[in-house]
């Protein structure tokens, strides 16, 4: 009754069973199971309180990750689980190995809690604020999509939203994780989206043609362990979302745009990543825009030493179109 093991031997961030993790993840939705997933900093405050310790209900135990006693759950539900590898025994209790979060009316299955893992499928109240950017933007445009592409999709959130909002597109999900492509193929199922397909990619190098909307949030944290759906790279995280801007400058259509959702380390009160990005798009003859979401997020990481010169880390929302 363990989780599935990867080549390195250790749980894999997310199981392999597509198929059985849509059947588990319907069987709870007909529940009426919710959960809105926080940030691992306020996930680890609330664990941390002693009457936690143990789950107590249905989100105790896809939301909140706490081990749990199998006659908490029905034993439909406990063998759904099992058959999809995503149960774990710790001495007497047992774990779920992934998370069921709510958005956008849906369920999304993703990576358990603690996501330390450098492959772990993340989601949190990041990816609801992407969306939102992308579904904003989508509402304000009102463009034709023949073709849009998530890069670094992770769980598939975005690129699900817009699937179910332009129904005749293709909708390319492009990550270089397949624990993150699996999960996306899983949630794109659950969402009864047609024309989403994935693909492993370094950007959008492995995927041909143009787009007539790519979006996007890729990691922009300094991360000593490189996890990979946190590690943006480059000059105070900036890496991976500049080299978005470049790919999406090589790939738009012809009216097309891209939504880049990402942080920006502010220093003595200067944007670095606002002034490579619009230097990018300038270059490739994109119009761009680009807007403070939220001027202070992440305040906790500026006691990293990395972070020894940034004042703030604002999330940030970058469009650009070709005319």
């Amino acid at each position: 009754m363990s989780s599935e093991t990867g080549a390195t031997g250790r749980p894999s961030p997310f199981p392999e069973d597509e198929a059985g993790l849509v059947a588990l993840a319907r069987a709870v939705r007909e529940t009426g199971y919710g959960f809105t997933t926080v940030t691992p900093a306020t996930h680890a405050r609330v664990v941390a309180r002693p009457r936690n310790a143990e789950a107590r209900s249905l989100r105790d135990v896809f939301g909140w990750s706490r081990p749990f006693r199998a006659d908490l759950l029905p034993d439909g539900l406990v063998r759904l689980m099992e058959a999809a590898g995503a149960l774990a025994r710790e001495g007497d209790l047992l774990r779920a190995t992934i998370r069921l979060s709510s958005l956008d009316d849906e369920l999304f299955a993703h990576s358990a809690y603690p996501p330390s893992a450098a492959d772990a499928v993340f989601f949190g109240p990041d990816t609801m604020r992407f969306v939102s950017a992308v579904l904003a933007h989508l509402d304000e445009r009102d463009q034709p999509v023949r073709r849009a592409a998530d890069i670094g999709c992770g769980s598939g959130a975005a690129g699900i939203a817009v699937a179910k909002r332009r129904p005749g597109a293709e909708t390319v999900l492009v990550d270089i994780n397949p624990a993150a492509l699996r999960a996306a193929r899983v949630n794109a199922r659950l969402a009864g989206t047609e024309g989403v397909v994935t693909r492993r990619s370094d950007m959008l190098r492995d995927v041909e043609g143009d787009f007539d909307l790519i979006v996007s949030n890729p990691p922009f944290m300094i991360d000593a362990s490189e996890r990979a759906y946190r590690h943006g790279g480059g000059p105070l995280g900036a890496g991976l979302s500049l080299a978005v801007v470049e790919a999406a400058a090589e790939r738009l259509a012809p009216r097309g745009s891209l939504v880049l959702f990402t942080g920006a380390a502010i220093v003595e009160g200067a944007d670095p990543f606002r002034e490579a990005a619009g230097a990018a798009c300038s270059r490739a003859g994109l119009d761009w825009s680009y807007r403070e979401f939220d001027p202070d997020e992440y305040g906790e990481e500026l006691d990293d030493p990395a972070y020894g010169e940034v004042e703030r880390i604002a999330l940030v929302v970058l469009t650009a179109t070709r005319p």
